[in-house]
């Protein structure tokens, strides 16, 4: 399926953002014990988190979502 090249690079600069919001906080907390829980967290998949660890996901998944549906506005207004 090929996607419109707005949606690709809407997505795409969400998906920066992201990395970019989670390398600032990494770098400014770069302390053992955080190092420690982010390798567990690495090797921990998704529905194994705690509630409090999956949010930050799910933040950036409903941004995620609010431009899909955006777009999935703007294509029923359009038929």
């Amino acid at each position: 399926m090929k996607f419109p090249a707005e949606i690709i690079e809407e997505l795409a600069d969400i998906e920066h953002r992201q990395w970019a919001h989670w390398t600032k906080y990494m770098l400014d907390n770069l302390t053992d014990e955080n190092i420690e829980r982010w390798r567990r967290q690495i090797d921990t998949p998704y529905a194994e988190l705690t509630d409090k660890e999956k949010d930050s996901d799910r933040v950036w998944a409903c941004k995620v979502l609010a431009v899909v549906n955006k777009y999935k506005n703007e294509a029923e207004a359009g038929d």
